[in-house]
C-alpha cells in the first residue's frame, strides 16, 4: 500500500491508502520525493475541467527515483534520480498536439502519491544541480514556457520581452528563460513585491496592470515589445497589442480571464503581429528544455513547501493566488 492524496468528488480532498502501482512493459515505478501543484489541479479539484472521474489522485508534476523496471525497460533506469515529462503521446508532428494528447494527473494517476507507474520514455534524469523540490517544480510549466519563448515565439538574444502576470510558474519560467537566452524582460503583476521580486531575477522593470495608464508607462519607459507572452487573455490583452512592436510576437497559452472582448484586428495586421496560441510541448521540447535549464543552471523558484499531508494546505494557498513561484509537495522518506 502507499499513501496518495486522492479527490473523492468535487472539492473533496483527502489522504488515502491505495495499492502500489505495478509497472507494466515499458513502465517504471518511481518512488517520488517531490511533487509540484499547477493551476489544473486547482481546476479538477473545483470540478471545472473536462474528463473529470471520481475517485483521482492529481499531480502532473513529480520527481523521484526509479524502484522497479517493467518488461522491456532498460536496467540502467533502476535507481536513477528522474524527474517525469507529464505530456503524453503528444503525437507525431511538432506543429501541435494529436488527439491522443494527455497529461499526466488525469486520467491517469497523478503524482500526489508516494510512488507512481510510468512509461520510461516519459522519464529524464534529474538536473544535478536541483536538489529534489526544485526538480519537481520543473515539469509542467517549465515546458509550456520552453515551447512558447522558443518553438512558437522563436526568442531572439537581444529581443525585448514583456512577461504578464508574473509570479505563478510558467510566468517566472518565461522571465527566467527570457533572462538566459539575453533577452531583455519585463514583467506586469498587481503586486509591487512580485514585481521587485521579478527584478531580482533579472527582469529589466516591471508595470502594475491594475493603472489604467500602465501600457502607455511602459511604452516611454521601455518601448515596445518584440515578444509578449501572456496567460491571462480578458480585457488586459488589448494593450498587450498596443505593446507589441511591428512584426512582434504575441504568445499564450491561458485564458484566466476569459476571452479578449475586443480583437483589434487593424493594429494586428497593420503591424503584421503574429498571435500564437502555446500548449505544453513536444518531446524534442522538453529534451531541449532540460538541455537549457542545465546548460544556464536555471534554478526553479519554489514558493512554498509542504508535506503531502498538508497537501490541503497547499491548494488553500494556490487557490488564493498568494504564491510567487512553484507550491510544492515534500514525500518524506518517513512516509515511505
Amino acid at each position: 500500500m502507499m499513501r496518495a492524496l486522492q479527490l473523492t468528488a468535487i472539492n473533496q480532498l483527502a489522504l488515502a491508502d491505495l495499492p502500489e502501482p505495478q509497472p507494466a512493459a515499458g513502465e517504471v515505478l518511481v518512488t517520488l520525493r517531490a511533487a509540484a501543484l499547477n493551476h489544473r489541479d486547482v481546476w479538477i479539484k473545483q470540478g471545472q475541467y473536462a474528463g473529470l472521474k471520481f475517485p483521482c489522485v492529481p499531480g502532473s508534476d513529480g520527481a523521484g527515483v526509479v524502484a522497479a523496471l517493467g518488461a522491456g525497460v532498460d536496467p540502467a533506469w533502476l535507481k536513477r534520480e528522474v524527474i517525469i515529462n507529464p505530456a503524453f503521446d503528444w503525437g507525431p508532428s511538432e506543429h501541435a498536439q494529436g488527439g491522443d494528447f494527455s497529461i499526466l494527473g488525469l486520467p491517469r494517476a497523478g503524482t500526489f502519491a508516494e510512488k507512481i507507474a510510468v512509461p520510461a520514455m516519459q522519464l529524464a534524469p534529474k538536473p544535478a544541480h536541483l536538489p529534489w523540490e526544485e526538480a519537481a517544480a520543473l515539469p509542467l510549466t517549465g515546458l509550456t514556457a520552453y515551447r512558447a519563448l522558443f518553438s512558437r515565439a522563436q526568442l531572439k538574444a537581444g529581443e525585448r520581452v514583456l512577461v504578464a502576470g508574473i509570479g505563478g510558474g510558467a510566468a517566472l519560467f518565461a522571465l527566467q528563460f527570457a533572462v538566459a537566452q539575453g533577452a531583455e524582460a519585463w514583467v506586469t503583476s498587481s503586486s509591487a513585491e512580485k514585481i521587485t521580486r521579478a527584478v531580482a531575477l533579472g527582469a529589466a522593470g516591471g508595470f502594475n496592470y491594475t493603472d489604467p495608464a500602465w501600457a502607455e508607462a511602459a511604452a516611454k519607459a521601455s518601448g515596445l515589445f518584440d515578444v509578449i507572452v501572456d496567460s491571462a487573455g480578458g480585457p488586459g490583452f488589448e494593450q498587450l497589442i498596443d505593446l507589441a512592436a511591428p512584426g512582434a510576437r504575441v504568445v499564450f497559452f491561458g485564458a484566466t480571464r476569459g476571452n479578449p472582448p475586443v480583437l483589434p484586428m487593424r493594429k494586428v495586421f497593420w503591424r503584421q503581429i503574429s498571435l500564437l496560441g502555446s500548449t505544453m510541448g513536444s518531446p524534442a521540447d522538453w529534451i531541449a528544455m532540460m538541455e537549457f535549464v542545465a546548460l544556464h543552471r536555471i534554478k526553479p523558484v519554489v514558493s512554498d513547501v509542504f508535506p503531502l499531508i498538508k497537501g490541503a494546505e497547499a491548494f488553500a494557498l494556490m487557490e488564493r493566488g498568494a504564491q510567487f513561484g512553484k507550491i510544492v509537495l515534500r514525500i518524506e522518506a518517513s512516509a515511505r
